[in-house]
């Protein structure tokens, strides 16, 4: 049986300093792999052990990282193992193969968005316009697809939270809070239609995810097992499905344990063959 992996990269297998949550006590702390640096500074990592685990996975599955990062933000990720054959970008709008962007994806997805939901003009000017100086830090877009602001977390409004995610939901889009981002998507820009677009191309009869946050819930319902992390915007919301395990751990630990989890389905899926 063949066995797809289509699993979110920032907190759900890879963490920031700041995201580890390493709760035990410093000598018990697990030694961790670097997998990503950013200005000549170490940024994200991995337990060694969940490193392992994920370079003897992926020669048993077809490993595609799936995430709302950009083509160049994940470019600057090595995971351990061979480049995969194909890795999902920009929350289901760039779909890499072998490591290029594959147009004939773009151009559906761009046609899509045209078709179902306001521009990210609209959507951008109505961000700059409502968020106060006090606690904007950044404003971005990512590949002409969304948008999304860095906050300084503390000082961010919940209500104002609310009222962007109603006025949003109103033109098609959907927002959610990772970290210091505050994201603003298409609705119809979604990490599983890109995943069904990889599983017809591979033949993928099993799809396992994992995920942390809202923008990971359609991954997670659409693929047959699933699992999310202790922490992140699905944990925070209590959201579940019958399918999906919510892990008890958080932070890198979490990671590990995710790591652990595909394993053991790959396992039970080769031996049921």
């Amino acid at each position: 049986m063949t066995t797809m992996i289509a699993s979110d990269l920032d907190r759900t297998l890879i963490y920031s300093a700041a995201a580890l949550d390493l709760r035990m006590p410093d000598a018990a702390a697990p030694r961790l792999l670097c997998v990503e640096v950013y200005e000549h500074r170490p940024l994200s990592y991995l337990t060694e052990t969940a490193a392992a685990l994920l370079a003897e996975l992926r020669t048993a599955a077809h490993f595609v990282p799936t995430t709302t990062r950009t083509r160049e933000q994940y470019e600057r990720i090595q995971l351990p193992g061979p480049a995969p054959e194909f890795a999902i970008c920009a929350n289901g709008g760039q779909l890499l193969v072998h490591g290029e962007p594959d147009a004939g994806w773009q151009a559906r997805v761009r046609r899509t968005l045209a078709a179902e939901c306001a521009g990210l003009d609209e959507v951008r000017a109505h961000l700059l316009r409502s968020a106060d100086p006090a606690w904007l830090l950044k404003e971005r877009t990512a590949a002409d697809l969304f948008a999304y602001l860095v906050v300084e977390r503390a000082l961010l409004p919940d209500a104002w939270v609310k009222e962007l995610a109603a006025w949003a939901d109103g033109r098609g889009w959907t927002v959610s809070v990772q970290g210091r981002k505050v994201y603003a998507v298409p609705k119809p820009l979604t990490k599983s239609a890109a995943v069904a677009e990889v599983a017809r191309r591979t033949g993928a009869e099993t799809v396992l995810a994992a995920g942390d946050s809202l923008l990971d819930a359609d991954l997670l319902l659409a693929a047959d097992r699933g699992w999310r992390p202790g922490h992140g915007e699905l944990a925070a919301e209590g959201w579940s499905a019958p399918h999906v395990t919510a892990v008890e751990a958080c932070g890198v630990a979490a990671g590990e344990e995710i790591v652990r989890a595909f394993a053991g389905a790959v396992t039970g899926a080769v031996a049921g063959e």
